[in-house]
């Protein structure tokens, strides 16, 4: 499998189920779009849907703070899966069995209701001597 870093947004609400084992696996779709330059404004290219699996401790923090809508980053394995759907076409998908999942901070705006601004930080305690 090829490792892979997906930035984009999230087109449904994490589903989150347990195996019969009792582990804890979510999935949602993710899809990317390419920024092209056309004549001399950038614009959305084509989107490619990639569905997202997240198994265990990070499936079920998906499940509760992934959001429909919002930018993510996600670093996992890529896979090409075939199926046949209901009207008798083989069909091919992209999987990403993740192994990181993070919200982007890319065009988030500082005070926007929901995003913690960087005066919400001073209540945090200081480090004179950083442990790292």
């Amino acid at each position: 499998m090829t490792q892979v870093t997906l930035v984009g947004n999230v087109t449904n609400e994490p589903k989150l189920s347990f195996t019969a084992k009792g582990d804890a696996v979510a999935s949602f779709t993710v899809a990317v779009n390419e920024r092209v330059k056309k004549d001399d404004q950038w614009v959305d290219g084509e989107a490619t849907f990639y569905r997202v699996t997240a198994w265990r401790k990070i499936g079920e923090q998906a499940a509760e703070h992934v959001i429909k809508g919002e930018r993510v980053v996600v670093v996992g394995k890529l896979k090409q899966t075939s199926y046949t759907n209901k009207e008798g076409e083989q069909r091919f998908s992209l999987d990403v069995n993740a192994d990181e999942i993070a919200k982007s901070v890319r065009f988030l705006k500082l005070g926007s209701p929901g995003n913690m601004t960087r005066e919400d930080f001073a209540e945090f305690p200081k480090f004179e001597n950083p442990p790292f």
